[in-house]
């Protein structure tokens, strides 16, 4: 197979086997090559199942890299130091194992349904414990489901991992439309709201008729869309990067003056890190936000690709310190990688490559006009909100008691970042227990 197309969904599909089971009661897998199977809207089971070609092909890309001459500076500021790829490649290019992720996946249950004329593949696994509370999880750019794979279990089997099983979750975890094994959008209009309202009709399609939503970095933007279109089964929203900067603090963001006068020592620090973020660590956005087809080395080479994963700015501050982290083996800059290892971020980096997503992933910020992570939803429903210290900025509660009219849950922890439900699973999936408890 021509790695030049890419796999297509058709690739990855496989039998029901033993997935049935992870269904909500009242629906069933349907057998590949039932009448049924010709229902787009109908619940298919799936399976990951790459071409031995297709691995042979990705390793022989990566080590006919041509490099180019090492950077001129002693630290990061031209961009990804060509030590730390080369690092990351020789590794790649030799010793990663692939078939682990895939064996990884097979081993949840995996499914595609059609919703507004797109496949949309999720991951869907249902609690043993009676009344759990079914929630939505959304992941990021540069992330995928792999981000969430380490919260499965302590959401889903709460008594194994600390909790009681009055905290248990069932867990939907959806591929973004371009993303992963999701379908690539072949026109415009997949922006938020319409994603939004796709896992809506997904949780209904499964049967939900009361669920949570939760996401960080974009999947964060998602879920407080689906918190501004309130549908009436969707009981709350958890957010790890809310949308809390007031609309005169990001016009004074705007400008190069100092904070304004009268912020609380809270809020002035958040300033000063929104201030900080937005020249250092958003040249990639504005790449994908305006001119995202123009990033063809995402297709074809997988070093460019995982370049560009890595890359988002000056000074390896999260989220790019978490990724470098991780595969050096060491803090830096004082960021850990958490529970985050080198294997994961090239199972990460890998089913980019494999599905030929990182444009249409890219496009996804193309899609979003006009609506920052940061700023300000129309959210009516209730919200929780875990601060990551890692995190981009620290959103203070002041300014998350104006954004948000039921805020529920408030916390700020001591540890994780940017990728928070990677970083530290456990924490994470404390902080889901504990704000969604009151909407139970």
């Amino acid at each position: 197979m021509s790695m030049a197309r890419g796999l297509t969904r058709r690739d990855f599909v496989g039998t029901a086997g033993a997935v049935v089971a992870a269904l909500p009661l009242g629906l069933v897998a349907i057998p590949e090559g039932s009448q049924a199977m010709n229902d787009p809207t109908a619940i298919r089971p799936f399976r990951v199942s790459v071409p031995e070609a297709d691995l042979v092909e990705l390793r022989r890309r990566i080590n006919a890299t041509r490099w180019p001459k090492r950077e001129t500076v002693t630290d990061d500021s031209q961009g990804v130091p060509q030590a730390t790829i080369q690092q990351l490649a020789q590794y790649w290019g030799s010793e990663y194992d692939w078939r682990k992720c895939e064996a990884k996946l097979n081993a949840l249950p995996q499914f595609l349904t059609a919703i507004d004329g797109l496949d949309i593949h999720f991951i869907h696994v249902r609690s043993r414990h009676e009344n759990a509370l079914p929630v939505i999880v959304t992941h990021g750019w540069p992330g995928s489901i792999i981000e969430q794979l380490k919260i499965i279990d302590p959401l889903t089997n709460p008594t194994a991992h600390g909790g009681s099983a009055a905290d248990a979750f069932d867990v939907v975890i959806p591929s973004i439309p371009g993303f992963g094994f999701s379908s690539e959008p072949a026109t415009t209009g997949w922006d938020p709201a319409r994603i939004a309202r796709a896992w809506t009709v997904l949780m209904k399609r499964l049967g939900y008729e009361r669920f949570v939503a939760q996401g960080g970095d974009f999947g964060a933007l998602i879920s407080d869309v689906m918190g501004e279109q309130a549908p009436p089964e969707l009981l709350g929203i958890h957010t790890n990067l809310p949308g809390t900067v007031p609309k005169e603090i990001a016009k004074a963001l705007q400008s190069a003056n100092p904070p304004p006068a009268g912020l609380s020592d809270e809020e002035r620090q958040a300033y000063l890190q929104l201030k900080d973020v937005n020249p250092k660590h958003f040249a990639y956005a504005y790449m994908m936000s305006t001119r995202p087809q123009t990033l063809y080395g995402l297709s074809d080479s997988p070093i460019q690709l995982a370049a560009w994963l890595f890359d988002h700015g000056d000074g390896w501050a999260q989220p790019a310190a978490t990724i470098t982290s991780a595969v050096l083996g060491r803090t830096v800059n004082g960021y850990s990688a958490g529970a985050v290892t080198r294997d994961d971020v090239l199972d990460n980096f890998t089913l980019y490559w494999l599905t030929n997503t990182g444009i249409s992933a890219a496009r996804g910020y193309w899609e979003n006009k006009g609506r920052s992570v940061f700023g300000v939803f129309n959210v009516s429903i209730p919200v929780a909100m875990t601060v990551f210290p890692g995190e981009l900025y620290q959103a203070p509660k002041s300014w998350a008691e104006r954004a948000y009219a039921k805020l529920v849950y408030f916390n700020k922890v001591d540890k994780g970042g940017h990728f928070a439900a990677w970083e530290q699973p456990q924490l994470f999936a404390e902080e889901l227990r504990a704000g969604f408890r009151t909407l139970r």
